[in-house]
C-alpha cells in the first residue's frame, strides 16, 4: 500500500501469528532483493479497552516507532477493505496512545493524530529549556528550527525553496544528533501563503520519503505558531497533497489525504 507515495506493507497478525525480526525487517525492506518498502505496519489486536485494534510501525532499518501518519490512513483502509471491522470511526491503539481513523471514501481517509506536545522532555531533547525556535551549530553553520512530537518526534526547518533544500546532507546528520535522544525527523518547510506549503521530509530509520504524514501535520502546526499559516492548510509533498487542520492549544490535529492499495502476497516466514 502506499499514501502519496509513502509505501508500506501491512500484515494481518489477528489471523496469523508473526513476530517482528528487526534483520528480518530490514531484509524485506530491500528494494534490490526483498519486497521493498519505506514501514511495515502491523495490525494487532488492541490492548486498551478503548481500542479496537493495535496499530504498530516499524521503519525499514528494523525499528520500531511511535507514529505514522500515511500509515495510519493505510491501516484504515486495510481494516476496510479486509473486512476486519465495518466501524465509520475506528479507535485504534499506538505505542503512543490512543488516534481515531475514519474512512471518508474507498481511498481516501482522515485520522485524528492526537495533540501535539512541545515539552523538551516529551519529544524529546536534550535540553530543559521549552522554545518556540531552536538552534544547533552544524559545521559552522547555525540551524534553526521548531521541534514538536505529534505521536513521534519531528523538526520543522523553513526554507526559501525545498527543492535546494539540503535534505540529503543535512537530514542524516540532524536526524541522529546527540541533541535528539531518541533521533528526529527532520522537515524542510517553504511557505507558500498562509493556507499552502511544501514540505520535503527526512525520516528517522528511512531516509526521505515521497510523503510524511506525520512530517506535515508537524510543519502544519510549527508554521501556525509562528503565525506563518492559518488553523487549515494544504501541505504539497512529492507524493501529493495532505489537508490539514489544527485549532491550536490542546485540539488534535486532523489530516485527511489519499491511500492506494498496490499488490497482495505471500512470503515465507521461516
Amino acid at each position: 500500500m502506499h499514501g502519496l507515495g509513502n509505501d508500506f506493507i501491512v500484515i494481518d497478525a489477528i489471523n496469523q501469528a508473526f513476530d517482528p525480526d528487526p534483520d528480518q525487517i530490514r531484509a524485506w525492506a530491500n528494494r534490490q532483493t526483498g519486497i521493498g518498502f519505506d514501514q511495515l505496519l502491523l495490525v494487532e489486536k488492541a490492548q486498551s479497552e478503548k481500542a479496537v485494534f493495535k496499530y504498530r510501525i516499524f521503519n525499514a532499518d528494523g525499528g520500531e516507532v511511535e507514529q505514522c501518519g500515511n500509515g495510519a490512513r493505510c491501516f484504515a483502509r486495510y481494516l476496510r477493505e479486509k473486512k476486519l471491522t465495518d466501524l465509520d470511526l475506528i479507535p485504534v491503539e499506538t505505542c503512543n496512545g490512543l488516534i481515531v481513523l475514519e474512512m471518508i471514501d474507498t481511498s481516501q481517509a482522515r485520522v485524528n493524530m492526537g495533540v501535539p506536545q512541545f515539552d523538551p522532555q516529551k519529544i524529546p531533547l536534550d535540553t530543559d529549556h521549552r522554545s518556540e525556535v531552536y538552534t544547533l551549530t552544524i559545521d559552522g553553520q547555525h540551524i534553526q528550527f521548531s521541534a514538536l512530537a505529534i505521536g513521534n518526534p519531528h523538526i520543522v526547518i523553513q526554507v526559501d525553496q525545498t527543492d535546494q533544500a539540503e535534505v540529503d546532507t543535512l537530514g542524516p546528520i540532524l536526524e541522529s544528533h546527540p541533541f535528539f535522544p531518541q533521533r528526529i525527523n527532520v522537515g524542510f518547510m517553504q511557505r507558500l501563503d498562509r493556507g499552502n506549503f511544501n514540505l520535503r521530509v527526512f525520516e528517522r530509520g528511512v531516509g526521505e520519503t515521497k510523503a510524511c504524514g506525520s512530517g506535515a501535520c508537524a510543519a502544519m502546526v510549527a508554521g501556525h505558531r509562528l503565525g506563518l499559516l492559518d488553523s487549515q492548510a494544504q501541505a504539497h509533498l512529492l507524493g501529493g497533497e495532505l489537508k490539514l487542520e489544527w485549532q491550536g492549544d490542546q485540539n488534535p490535529v486532523m489530516m485527511t489525504g489519499e491511500t492506494a492499495m498496490v499488490f497482495e502476497g505471500e512470503i515465507n516466514n521461516e
